[in-house]
């Protein structure tokens, strides 16, 4: 196993960092580890530069730094920064016979292993190589948790059938330079979609803008959009361009485009139908060439019918308008988000092996998420802190049980429904596991494929462990 591991590494030629202040001792160790890409630094500063410029896997480094080369104040220092900045990174402390002491307070800092000086280049070659290893089967095993969602936009997590269609519009709309109007509950990704319009989009090297007409008053808001020039107002020292000019070339996204004041409104329909603004106390029209996105949690046909929004600028703002499904309207999601942000909080507050337990996922599933996305996210992350050994329990969520209604339609659209829906929840419990899907729905993994066809869940397949 150890050939196995020197050959992986000499191959890849894998970066290591070597803390070390005495010369003679970092150009020992340079010729001890020539089967790797070796960077070195001498001090705290240049060894988190080092961090910073090459994220190696794994950091060699001397307690005594300067200033304290007698002690392990800095050194131990250094160890926290670097673990803070990757807290992946497999460090290996080099320590003097008498500083058994230190070495362990290092350990417990969370510090991989420890060797003594002088050192032992076989036996260190074999404590990186076997560092490196570890590294590597945790960047993998990473990988392997992440939920195997069926939409192409990164980030964006699903394999509900209906949000996979909605991610194949935003695709398509993407292309185009038509406006887009993004609707639906607060949490449910509208500003991320936005982002993948743009990205997705031939103006992604320009400028993504972002104003939320909620977050800014009203006697601010006009100034904040289209700029304003030197002396225009009280405290105009300097021409100042707004936010829709800095968007030129790019994409200017409205949040919450039902809170922009109505006296407002035409101001913004002038510049939609003519794309020529004018600072405030300006009298030159300025050409600005942007893709407009918007997004609102309101109905804004209702606002129509209220007086509150202009309905021509309405039809100005959603040339094509996307409607995103709440949580509980999305099947298996709640479950698939749960172990995402479930992986990605273990990983940052170093809770490995943590688990969901079956009344947890049942909760999880059962609970209707008023606050969408976000509100799970948040009880995710709660639950990761609040956990007590390896499983994460309802009380940790804080979550209470709640039963759906069943809608009743014909017997089979109610069992082919059923069935559909049963294999995506088996799916997201199960964190994409197609063997233990079967498992748990009694059937064998060719029948189990056989259904996924049936009921257009091909797609899932590729992305799915075995």
């Amino acid at each position: 196993m150890i050939d196995t591991i020197q050959v992986m590494t000499t191959n890849t030629q894998k970066k290591l960092l070597v803390v070390e202040d005495d010369p003679g001792l970092q150009k020992q160790l340079r010729w001890s580890f020539d089967n790797f890409t070796v960077v070195t630094a001498t001090d705290r500063e240049s060894a988190l530069a080092q961090m910073r410029r090459h994220t190696p896997a794994v950091v060699t480094m001397d307690l005594g730094l300067p200033p304290d080369t007698d002690g392990a104040t800095e050194g131990l220092a250094t160890l926290q920064q670097i673990l803070e900045l990757a807290p992946d990174t497999k460090v290996i402390v080099l320590t003097g016979n008498q500083n058994r002491e230190n070495a362990l307070k290092a350990i417990s800092l969370g510090a991989y292993d420890f060797h003594q000086k002088p050192f032992d280049a076989n036996v260190l070659n074999l404590i990186v190589n076997r560092a490196f290893y570890l590294h590597q089967l945790q960047c993998e095993n990473r990988e392997l948790l992440e939920p195997s969602a069926n939409t192409t936009i990164p980030g964006f997590i699903s394999n509900d059938p209906g949000m996979v269609k909605l991610c194949q519009q935003v695709q398509r709309v993407a292309s185009s330079d038509i406006s887009v109007a993004l609707l639906g509950e607060s949490g449910t990704g509208k500003e991320l979609l936005a982002r993948a319009l743009h990205e997705l989009s031939n103006r992604k090297k320009h400028h993504f803008v972002a104003v939320n007409c909620a977050a800014i008053p009203e006697n601010l808001l006009e100034s904040e959009l289209f700029g304003y020039e030197r002396g225009a107002f009280t405290g105009a020292v300097k021409q100042t361009p707004g936010k829709i000019e800095l968007a030129q070339g790019g994409t200017f996204f409205l949040d919450e485009i039902g809170d922009l004041p109505f006296s407002l409104q035409s101001s913004l329909l002038r510049f939609l139908q003519e794309r020529k603004i004018e600072r405030i106390g300006g009298r030159e029209e300025i050409p600005v060439d942007v893709r407009i996105v918007c997004a609102t949690h309101q109905s804004l046909k209702d606002m129509i019918a209220a007086k509150t929004f202009r309905e021509d600028l309405f039809y100005r703002l959603s040339e094509t308008t996307i409607q995103i499904p709440p949580l509980r309207d999305r099947v298996g999601d709640a479950v698939l988000l749960a172990h995402f942000f479930k992986n990605r909080f273990c990983v940052k507050d170093k809770r490995q092996g943590l688990n969901f337990s079956q009344e947890a996922l049942n909760a999880i599933d059962r609970h209707q998420w008023p606050g969408n996305v976000r509100e799970i996210e948040n009880s995710v992350k709660r639950a990761v802190v609040m956990a007590q050994g390896n499983q994460i329990s309802v009380e940790d969520l804080g979550l209470m049980p709640a039963n759906k209604p069943i809608e009743l339609t014909t017997l089979r659209e109610i069992r082919e429904k059923a069935e559909c829906e049963t294999l995506v929840k088996a799916l997201a419990r199960v964190d994409g596991n197609v063997a233990k899907a079967a498992e748990i729905l009694g059937v064998t993994r060719p029948t189990l494929y056989d259904l996924m066809n049936r009921h257009g869940l091909k797609g899932n397949v590729k992305n799915i462990t075995h």
